[in-house]
């Protein structure tokens, strides 16, 4: 695997997207909305059938679905959807997901709804190292939007309005 490569495809594909300051983890939800016109829903996972998966993406059919395994800290918790965000912004193909899938994360959810998916399981390959790259460098984002003092605080405006 040729990291460097990864490495320059991160960093292209967040100097695409031209955020504006602040950065936050709902600033690029938003953005990303904007950008693919749907709607972006984010959840914790109840339970799943391996204890591999830390973050899905599901395409549903309106909606785009980011479902995380219980994070140890909030950092983590933003990381896992960073990282699907990733997958987004560098627009990796989900599969087609079969019925009975969907039916152990969606058991209430009418099968044909959900569309197609993208797990987050295997860390060694190209598509997933390039977008915990990307989802590092937007986690950095983060933190610095977060320092600096000519800015409001991240969470002024949700505060504020």
């Amino acid at each position: 695997m040729d990291y460097s490569a990864s490495r320059k495809r991160a960093q292209a594909a967040e100097d695409s997207l031209d955020l504006s300051e602040p950065v936050s983890l709902s600033s690029i939800q938003a953005h990303l909305e904007a950008m693919n016109g749907r709607r972006i829903i984010i959840k914790p996972i109840q339970g799943t059938p391996t204890d591999k998966v830390c973050g899905l993406w599901f395409g549903l059919d309106e909606t785009d679905l980011i479902l995380h395994a219980k994070a140890a800290s909030e950092v983590h918790r933003q990381q896992i959807i960073l990282h699907e965000f990733a997958h987004m912004i560098l627009r990796h193909e989900q599969e087609d997901l079969p019925h009975d899938y969907a039916k152990t994360f969606f058991p209430d959810l009418a099968p044909e709804r959900v569309v197609s998916a993208l797990k987050r399981t295997d860390f060694f390959d190209e598509l997933e190292v390039t977008a915990e790259l990307l989802a590092d460098r937007l986690a950095s984002r983060i933190r610095r939007s977060k320092q600096r003092p000519d800015m409001q605080p991240g969470n002024f405006g949700a505060v504020f309005g």
